[in-house]
């Protein structure tokens, strides 16, 4: 499941793949882009953003896309073979001399002016891994409604941007809340930020995608800290997880 780590890790590979680069190969296979040709263009960056991403490109062009549930950008050297799925499920090829990556099931992808770039992503609040991180408007943010539950709170990207599923029971789990307590009712609340930081940070950098998880995922096994039986229910259609010892508070 895609989430701020991942899409980290994902602009960090195609960053490499591609920056610096002209490409020899441009392919949108999307509808509204299907004729826009960017080869001879060179890739000046890829940035993310919360858990969109951002290929900046020669010209003053954005490739803007978010990876959803289920999306994936993959790179591939010369004559390798390509296995992120079949291939209707591609969405975009970007292919320099020696690397191309290649988008699959992509929910978004648009190809936009790089000054536009804010009709994309300017709703987002601070990113928790990027450079405009400000730990005290997304404290206030998430305060803003105190009587959200903090699991849907940290889950809206207007808040924060980059906490996902597995990190909104991964930080709950840390401050001690249930996922359902009103968020104006965790004690020092400014532990959320804090700890949803430490965990995104701390993922960020782990080989092959791999995640240290506490709680999600884990329902009927032993809570790491106290050894009571972790426990899952849905929250919004989304899986929540939490151990009833160590979080006390409301539950669905």
């Amino acid at each position: 499941m895609p989430e701020g780590d991942t899409v980290w890790q994902t602009a960090r590979r195609l960053h490499i793949a591609l920056a610096s680069r002209p490409l020899v190969r441009s392919d949108l296979r999307v509808p509204r882009f299907a004729t826009a040709d960017l080869t001879g263009r060179t890739v000046l960056d890829v940035t993310p953003r919360g858990k969109h991403l951002l290929t900046r490109i020669e010209g003053g062009l954005t490739l803007h896309s978010h990876l959803g549930m289920e999306g994936a950008w993959k790179v591939y050297g010369p004559g390798e073979r390509w296995r992120g799925g079949p291939a209707h499920q591609i969405r975009a090829i970007l292919g320099a001399a020696e690397r191309t990556a290649v988008g699959y099931r992509l929910p978004v992808l648009e190809l936009l002016r790089t000054r536009e770039e804010e009709k994309a992503v300017g709703h987002l609040g601070p990113d928790l891994l990027g450079p405009d991180w400000d730990p005290a408007t997304a404290l206030s943010n998430l305060l803003a409604d105190p009587a959200r539950p903090v699991g849907e709170a940290l889950l809206d990207q207007r808040n924060l941007a980059g906490v996902g599923n597995i990190f909104k029971s991964e930080t709950c789990f840390l401050v001690r809340a249930t996922p359902w307590l009103p968020v104006g009712q965790v004690p020092s609340p400014e532990r959320l930020v804090t700890a949803a930081k430490r965990l995104l940070e701390a993922n960020r950098n782990r080989p092959g995608g791999s995640r240290r998880l506490s709680v999600y995922g884990r329902a009927g096994r032993p809570c790491p800290r106290c050894g009571t039986l972790i426990r899952t229910a849905d929250q919004d259609d989304r899986p929540a997880y939490w151990c009833p010892a160590c979080q006390p508070g409301p539950t669905s």
